[in-house]
């Protein structure tokens, strides 16, 4: 008779740190506060455990002149301002990823284990920092959504993050994600990938720069860098610069948006 077939191997544990006594006592005699862990703390550092620990990252770097998209933005503002509506070079950046994931649509995907889900619509998620943690609400069919849906979209989202009222559905799901700490005047950061989706965008401040222009003479532009981390189980290198490559492409010629 054959022999049993072997047993698949076990999935090698997620490595842990020190124990919390253990830690505890290198500060034996030092003032501290102890915080407790909730559940939305417990959640994070677990994901983002896993994530870092089993997802295989790797980054790409752009810089994108904001000169043009911050002129389109003011003339978009000045006609919508009647209506009561704002728009931010966020909102910008949610839609430029958007059509971009439907321009490059083997991007629009999330790892599935031992598969690869590939998503027809446009799905972002937008990192909400909130007191003790944040959430990643996620703009269902953004790439369909005018300027100003997503504008307030995201706004109400946003806030109802910020209170704790929003429901799983409205965080849960989506391919892509972006995180903007550009607010706080970062100039770049790498970002860490949101299971199970491909990538996640990372956007800094725009500041002035000195650039060297079409004709090689030397001006000053408002520049912008933003990384993308990607899965590289999901999306290769070539294919990912092909994404950031036309998110960057729109965000440089904003009224594409709008074709």
């Amino acid at each position: 008779p054959s022999a049993p077939a072997a047993a698949p191997p076990a999935a090698a544990a997620l490595a842990t740190g020190p124990s919390a006594s253990t830690v505890a006592r290198l500060y034996e005699g030092r003032e501290f506060e102890e915080i407790s862990l909730d559940g939305m703390r417990k959640t994070i550092a677990a994901r983002l455990t896993e994530a870092k620990q089993t997802i295989p990252h790797f980054y790409l770097r752009r810089d994108v002149q904001l000169d043009a998209l911050m002129k389109f933005r003011g003339e978009l503002n000045a006609g919508l301002e009647s209506r009561g509506v704002k728009l931010s070079v966020n909102d910008f950046i949610i839609k430029a990823c958007a059509i971009a994931l439907q321009d490059v649509p083997d991007a629009n995907a999330v790892w599935a284990g031992d598969r690869i889900l590939r998503l027809k619509p446009s799905d972002v998620a937008v990192a909400v920092a909130i007191e003790g943690g944040l959430f990643t609400p996620v703009l269902k069919d953004a790439d369909k959504k005018t300027l100003s849906t997503l504008s307030a979209e995201m706004k109400d989202l946003a806030q109802r993050a910020r209170t704790r009222r929003l429901a799983p559905h409205e965080y849960q799901g989506g391919s892509f994600a972006i995180s903007n700490l550009g607010m706080f005047g970062i100039d770049n950061f790498d970002a860490v990938i949101n299971p199970p989706h491909g990538a996640i965008l990372a956007v800094g401040a725009g500041v002035k720069r000195p650039v060297v222009k079409a004709d090689g003479t030397i001006g000053v532009a408002t520049v912008m860098s933003m990384t993308l981390s990607v899965d590289h189980r999901v999306i290769d290198g070539a294919l990912g610069a092909e994404l950031l490559k036309a998110i960057v492409g729109y965000l440089e010629n904003p009224v594409a948006m709008l074709a």
